[in-house]
């Protein structure tokens, strides 16, 4: 894609993103990335490879999960692990998939997800403002999955009724969000978007390439760090 110079002088081409290299990836175990490059190297993925995570390492994604930071240390949450078949077959209608290419974006059979995690927050303990605390489990949980090599994508575009009727949920619990999980069976990028403090004068609809490679558009870090002023 070509580019040009804003009033500037700044070049205001996409490029994708470089990340520093690091001593292992996800597709070889052997090496262990940091929490740094497992940050920058996340992406959502809605395509899987067909084959189960155990149900140990689904717990260790739980056990980060709960030792998020919280509002009041209140911890608001529970986590639904669905791993068994049938429930996964019946989950995964209740979901929506990647809206800016659908259906391009949807998982096909032999490519949907081999487990869910369902987040779910307890109105007893907290009936407002537990998004936050809920985000920070989620991404405890999604970073962690990264560091054994399972991709994820956390959806918040859900049959919430119809979910709550397939687990039986008290009226106490509501469904804040679900993600779902799989070692990847695509590949996902980032890239900058041009340097512009208002990202909507530049698409930032995600895309798939001639080689169905997804590519994300993201914000600069110029264009959102201010230190020490605005």
């Amino acid at each position: 894609m070509r580019g040009r110079l804003n009033k500037g002088g700044r070049d205001t081409r996409r490029r994708a993103v470089r990340y520093p290299p690091s001593a292992g990836t996800p597709e070889r175990p052997g090496g262990k990335m940091n929490l740094y490059e497992l940050a920058l190297k996340r992406r959502t993925i809605r395509k899987f490879k067909q084959e189960k995570i155990p149900l140990g390492t689904l717990k260790k994604l739980i056990n980060a999960a709960r030792l998020a930071p919280s509002g009041s240390n209140l911890q608001p949450w529970e986590f639904i692990i669905v791993e068994e078949d049938s429930l996964r077959e019946r989950v995964f209608p209740n979901l929506a998939w990647a809206g800016y290419i659908a259906p391009a974006g949807n998982p096909s059979p032999g490519e949907r997800p081999v487990a869910y995690i369902i987040l779910l927050v307890n109105k007893d303990i907290r009936l407002e403002g537990y998004e936050r605390d809920l985000g920070a489990a989620a991404e405890n949980i999604m970073l962690t999955a990264l560091e054994e090599g399972i991709a994820s994508c956390w959806m918040g575009s859900i049959k919430n009724e119809n979910l709550r009727r397939i687990f039986r949920l008290p009226d106490n619990y509501i469904i804040d969000t679900v993600i779902a999980l799989g070692y990847p069976g695509e590949k996902s990028v980032a890239e900058d978007l041009p340097s512009d403090k208002s990202p909507r004068k530049e698409s930032i609809k995600y895309y798939k390439d001639k080689d169905n490679v997804l590519h994300v558009p993201k914000r600069r870090l110029e264009d959102i760090l201010h230190v020490n002023k605005w």
